[in-house]
């Protein structure tokens, strides 16, 4: 089935245009550690360091791609579900393709998608400031996990609270996923991938660690390494004003969205970046959706406004005088 061809947009196209803040030091504050997350984290960092273990010294083959094929679907349920479709509505999903990316989102266990898109239209929208989630202008450790392990800034629930998330709450499906998301999390993210690999008569030891534990812990550093690495390492082609930056290693880790200065500055493009499928694999994903009929409307940016934007306001480009 042919796909349908994606819309090109000459101007910004999206409800999240970022607040134009600028950057700024964040304010002293007493960090309220939430100590419970600590240890949650704590075990699930010990278990995976022995599931890398299990995995190369006890581990089936079959186990082996049972893990890569879990790391793969759990990515795109964040890249190509709750980061693409849902936080940035940069393209459209048919049902089933929505409840393929549900079922994806559930596997990476990274909070239901309406919370996700929630916090991430607020890092758009007012990105290192104190309203930031994981605010990159508080260090390195901060943006990557230690958000997540303390109490949130007034801020973040304030501007939070405030934006628009109606569009979220008014889908079914998403709807159903938090209002059942511990139960569907456990299973999806613990349970299954435990089970499935006795298939091939693989010990639930070696899967639990190994495609349970590691595989998610994996998953959960590919996802902070664009608030934390990719905020702070690489070029910036595209707006040297701003803090994301190109970097090919979480383009890596993440199966494509580690051009983040690009993602920054044109938030609404469906790609995430200038080069479509090169080292994109959610590209991939959403334009083979749309080969089978179940992706339309992806939104891009044409390569007259990218080369524009690039001569105005890239790094490596001097500006006109007028």
């Amino acid at each position: 089935m042919a796909p349908r061809p994606h819309s090109e947009l000459n101007e910004p196209h999206d409800l999240l245009m970022p607040e134009k803040l600028q950057p700024a030091p964040p304010k002293p504050r007493k960090l309220q550690i939430v100590w419970l997350n600590v240890a949650l984290f704590v075990v699930l960092h010990v278990g995976a360091v022995y599931g890398v273990y299990l995995f190369f010294a006890a581990a089936k083959w079959l186990t082996w791609l049972w893990v890569i094929f879990l790391y793969a679907i759990s990515g795109l349920g964040i890249t190509a579900g709750a980061h693409r479709l849902w936080s940035h509505r940069s393209y459209k999903a048919t049902f089933p393709a929505k409840v393929l990316l549900v079922i994806f989102d559930t596997v990476a266990l990274q909070n239901d998608i309406i919370e996700w898109a929630r916090d991430h239209r607020v890092h758009h929208k007012y990105s290192e400031t104190d309203a930031d989630p994981h605010n990159a202008l508080r260090g390195f450790f901060f943006s990557h996990i230690g958000w997540l392990l303390v109490r949130k800034h007034p801020d973040v629930k304030d501007k939070g609270s405030k934006l628009d998330v109606s569009d979220l709450q008014a889908d079914p499906i998403l709807r159903f996923q938090k209002k059942y998301y511990k139960t569907l999390a456990i299973l999806a993210c613990f349970v299954v991938p435990t089970v499935v690999p006795a298939l091939w008569n693989e010990s639930l030891h070696v899967a639990y660690f190994t495609a349970a534990l590691m595989r998610y812990c994996l998953v959960l550093h590919a996802t902070w390494s664009i608030n934390s690495i990719a905020h702070m390492f690489g070029n910036r082609p595209y707006d040297k004003l701003i803090n994301p930056r190109q970097n090919i290693l979480c383009t890596l880790m993440s199966v494509g969205e580690g051009w983040h200065n690009y993602h920054h500055t044109f938030p609404y493009d469906y790609k995430a970046s200038e080069w479509g499928w090169r080292v994109n694999f959610t590209t991939v994903f959403i334009d083979f959706l749309a080969w089978l009929g179940w992706a339309y409307d992806r939104k891009a940016v044409n390569q007259e406004s990218i080369e524009r934007q690039k001569l105005k306001h890239g790094e490596n480009h001097h500006q006109h005088d007028h």
